[in-house]
């Protein structure tokens, strides 16, 4: 039995482009339309799912996927730093910052360390390794960050290494709890679609 999954960042939204710790927000016109112009690259999948937020759920329904809200996949929470943006939090607080950027299991903002949603998100991965078929998630950034560590056996304090650019696909591929990467697919066109 072999379990993919295939993690979908979402499109572009205003709270992105302006690097505010925000999931909740819609995503922009343009971002819309690329995830529209993607939806036909998208293999055949099993099962869809979505983290619970504005920018996942409006980029699968762009993307004509009918996905369930994961719980389990929720973004990570910033707490008091949400609707702020980076600069704004590192000019006020910049040792809170640098300590989150650094330290793995640190939550200056009151919300949850990238140690925990590192854990969160790889409960999940070890539950959908037993299904045979392939789930496609679309959820944000963090969330891929946390299941390629995970799939990896990776450190936690690689989690701020990885970059995640908006409309890419992640794979993971596996049995018996080892998994394999395919990193950063474009969902652009029919020429970078994912193999079927």
């Amino acid at each position: 039995m072999t379990s993919r999954v295939v993690l979908i960042s979402p499109a572009t939204s205003p709270a992105l482009r302006q690097a505010r710790f925000d999931a909740d927000g819609p995503i922009d016109a343009r971002g819309a339309a690329r995830a529209r112009a993607a939806a036909g690259s998208l293999p055949r999948a099993l099962r869809a799912v979505t983290s619970p937020g504005a920018r996942c759920r409006g980029t699968a329904a762009e993307l004509g996927l009918r996905a369930e809200d994961a719980p389990e996949l929720a973004p990570l929470d910033v707490g008091r730093w949400r609707g702020r943006t980076l600069d704004e939090v590192g000019a006020g607080e910049p040792e809170a910052v640098a300590r989150w950027l650094s330290d793995p299991t640190s939550a200056p903002h009151g919300g949850e360390a990238v140690r925990d949603v590192c854990a969160r998100v790889g409960t999940w991965l070890d539950s959908v390794a037993r299904l045979d078929g392939r789930t496609l998630a679309v959820v944000e950034p963090e969330v891929v960050r946390a299941a390629v560590l995970h799939a990896l056996d990776l450190p936690v304090a690689a989690f701020w290494r990885i970059d995640v650019p908006p409309l890419t696909a992640t794979e993971l591929s596996g049995r018996a709890a080892r998994w394999n990467l395919r990193l950063g697919s474009p969902l652009v066109g029919p020429d970078t679609a994912l193999a079927d």
